[in-house]
């Protein structure tokens, strides 16, 4: 583990700025997972990945809670997502061996442009509630097994999708669809603590000590988006598709050009 200098620091406040983030409109771990590789370089990328989660999973579960004191999050979606996440991340995980991320970072980055253009093109996308088709339990189950295996194998825009996927298939406003999606979140952080921690692969002085400055952040996220609405969360939404768009957009241009 690191010594408690400026890099400790560092990872400190990182922690706090994730929780900030992803508790309104995911993409935390733009911000503690590179904070994380930085401060650690000697250390496995299993256990940047699984100390990430274990800070992770408190801020999380912490800006659920908070939404779901103030915001009635639609549970018949939020919660069997949840369940099928938790299940298809491990599938997500155990891929990671066999199949090169590579081939899939051009993919999530073309995504990520229709994501960002649908939601700047549509001013009332998920400003307000809207009438949407009344899609099932096979629908919902989809989305989270989908999602969570994504997040299991790769995971960069998780929060990013589970929001789109909610305001435009289920008809959330982002308010409640950042609410329902911490939940999800929730279920495949725990999925994935449950993978690395059994081999060792979680520095818990570290990813605790962090854990209470991303569970800081995640109040403070947490209160702006409930006090200040749909519309905020849209806004900060775009911002953090942007930033993981330029991200992706790097890393494959440095992928292609090796």
């Amino acid at each position: 583990m690191i010594a408690p200098t400026w890099e400790f620091a560092a990872l400190l406040l990182a922690a706090f700025g994730a929780g900030l983030v992803d508790a309104v409109a995911g993409g935390g771990g733009l911000i503690q997972v590179p904070a994380l590789f930085s401060a650690l370089p000697l250390e496995m990328p299993a256990t940047v990945f699984g100390t990430n989660k274990g800070s992770s999973v408190f801020g999380t579960a912490n800006a659920a809670w908070r939404y779901a004191r103030r915001v009635p999050i639609p549970w018949s979606i939020a919660l069997p997502a949840a369940g099928a996440a938790f299940v298809f991340s491990f599938a997500g995980a155990a891929t990671v061996a066999w199949l090169p991320k590579d081939i899939v970072r051009p993919l999530i980055l073309a995504l990520l442009v229709v994501v960002a253009a649908y939601t700047a093109l549509r001013p009332n996308f998920g400003v307000a509630p809207a009438a949407a088709p009344r899609r099932g339990l096979g629908a919902v189950l989809l989305v989270g097994a989908g999602l969570g295996f994504y997040d299991g194998f790769f995971g960069p825009g998780m929060g990013s999708f589970l929001i789109f996927a909610f305001v435009r298939w289920f008809g959330l406003d982002f308010l409640r669809a950042s609410a329902a999606a911490k939940v999800v979140n929730g279920g495949t952080n725990l999925a994935a603590l449950a993978y690395f921690a059994p081999s060792g692969h979680v520095l818990w002085g570290l990813a605790l000590s962090m854990a209470a400055f991303n569970v800081a952040g995640a109040n403070v996220g947490a209160h702006l988006a409930i006090r200040r609405g749909s519309g905020f969360v849209r806004g900060v939404f775009l911002a953090a598709t942007g930033l993981l768009i330029a991200k992706f957009g790097y890393d494959t241009y440095i992928t292609m050009v090796k």
